[in-house]
């Protein structure tokens, strides 16, 4: 009886019966936390790992993992309540001692910079890879063409060969709403990937149809987005950086980086693939925000003498 208590159908239907009784949840939001649930309960499956274990770091994980789906701030908040209120839930009824989300945060709600890398940090995140080990060289490549093409990590994992233009020094990429826009590509995202290439034509388990994707796994499959989330927290981590960052942080430090170059935003807007100017224009904010701080601490009135 004790494990069919703990079974995951049993626990949600306790946790519906709680937010349903003891807070008086109406049948929307009821709704909402079941779907957000389910969500997290997926997630931890595709880790292999039970919720009954999950610690705040892993918890942290999810929630970029639903930052990453492009999900608005107001929406990762609700999410994020719904999964503290289960984590309650399962402390209130003794199936866990200690509540994992109590230090796990939400999303600033209003006008939100988003975190970048400036480009000396991109390269002690890359410095930082062990290139003795398979995955080395192209986990390099991966950040690289991040950095230097601005994709999204969905973008990424389905990047194709046959749309690589490397002598054109061009990408073309499949984005949102199935729209192509085409990428310039740097000299030393070429030159990673060339690098890569050289692992990758040496794998012999290649899977049927996973032949055209740029990044592999050492299955000879494509890549996940949970895998390239894993993966750069990991190694941001190994490289001693404390900023917050995922795949999306290279894709900001990108569009940061042209804007600080004197890049249009126009073309910034072209190349992220931006439906709407206005998403771009939070690039003029952070210069913004960027110019007041370097007034601050350096123009000769602010300086104490």
């Amino acid at each position: 009886m004790g494990k069919d208590k703990k079974s995951p159908a049993n626990i949600a239907k306790g946790y519906e019966q709680y937010l349903r009784l003891e807070c008086n949840y109406s049948m929307n939001t009821l709704e909402a936390y079941r779907h957000d649930l389910r969500d997290m309960l997926d997630f931890f499956s595709q880790q292999n790992k039970s919720f009954f274990d999950a610690e705040l770091e892993d918890l942290e994980l999810f929630a970029t993992s639903i930052h990453e789906k492009g999900i608005g701030p107001r929406s990762q908040a609700r999410i994020l309540s719904g999964i503290r209120s289960f984590y309650r839930y399962l402390q209130l009824d003794g199936y866990i001692k200690d509540d994992p989300t109590e230090l796990l945060e939400s999303p600033q709600i209003g006008e939100h910079l988003p975190t970048y890398l400036t480009t000396e940090e991109v390269d002690i995140l890359e410095n930082s890879i062990d290139l003795s080990k398979w995955e080395g060289q192209r986990n390099k490549a991966i950040i690289e063409v991040l950095f230097s093409c601005g994709l999204r990590v969905s973008e990424l994992v389905n990047l194709k060969l046959s749309s690589l233009y490397l002598d054109e020094k061009f990408v073309r990429v499949l984005g949102k709403g199935n729209k192509e826009r085409l990428v310039p590509i740097s000299s030393k995202a070429i030159q990673e990937l060339q690098y890569w290439f050289l692992d990758r034509n040496l794998m012999t388990n290649i899977k049927a149809g996973e032949e055209d994707y740029v990044f592999l796994n050492r299955r000879g499959a494509h890549l996940t987005r949970t895998m390239i989330l894993i993966m750069v927290k990991q190694q941001a981590k190994l490289a001693g950086i404390t900023k917050n960052i995922s795949p999306h942080t290279l894709r900001h430090s990108f569009a940061t980086a042209l804007l600080k170059g004197g890049a249009d935003l126009r073309a910034i807007q072209a190349m992220l693939g931006h439906e709407d100017i206005g998403t771009t224009e939070i690039y003029t904010h952070m210069e913004t925000s960027d110019l007041r701080k370097e007034i601050l601490e350096h123009h000769p009135r602010n300086v104490n003498g």
